[in-house]
């Protein structure tokens, strides 16, 4: 039986309760089952492969439970999960936000990390709010916790596999 769910990310621990509320469903499926879910920030994307690895190779048979967990990914940024609600970045930076900066994709885990800053970049840098990059650590927890996780899912099959692991009662 699986005690705890861990999820690696990278970036500052001030980013935590946006994948806090982003992930609501999934800590609450956890609770259900009596397993522990936990967000652990690991600074840099290197930080948070090795520090799963480490996890990973101290627990291996936990891991090997889980069937269709998803692997870690070093190079998605969770700003392509904001590609996926482009209506909840608009509602967040109001004026100035530029749309069509942003790349489309149905899968927006296959826009390229430069295309997603570069996007993201252009699509605030006229906002009030300012350039997303510049304010990330302010931006970045509120707006996880306004985009929708469904909407996240569809266009990210990496996330909708995690989803799908915890809410289908792997954890038993």
């Amino acid at each position: 039986m699986i005690s705890e769910i861990r999820v690696y990310y990278e970036g500052h621990r001030l980013l935590k309760s946006g994948f806090d509320a982003f992930f609501k469903e999934l800590r609450t499926r956890a609770l259900e089952k009596r397993c522990r879910f936990r967000l652990i920030a690991s600074g840099s994307g290197a930080a948070a492969c090795h520090d799963f690895g480490t996890a990973v190779l101290a627990n291996r048979d936990a891991w090997n439970k889980v069937r269709g967990a998803p692997a870690p990914e070093p190079d998605e940024m969770m700003e392509a999960w904001f590609h996926a609600d482009t209506d909840a970045l608009e509602r967040f930076y109001r004026s100035g936000f530029n749309r069509a900066a942003l790349k489309a994709n149905p899968n927006v885990e296959q826009i390229p990390k430069k295309d997603l800053e570069r996007g993201l970049s252009a699509a605030t840098k006229n906002c009030l709010k300012g350039d997303y990059f510049d304010n990330k650590t302010a931006h970045g927890p509120r707006l996880l916790e306004s985009i929708d996780p469904h909407l996240v899912r569809k266009a990210a099959p990496t996330c909708q596999r995690l989803f799908q692991a915890v809410l289908a009662g792997r954890l038993a």
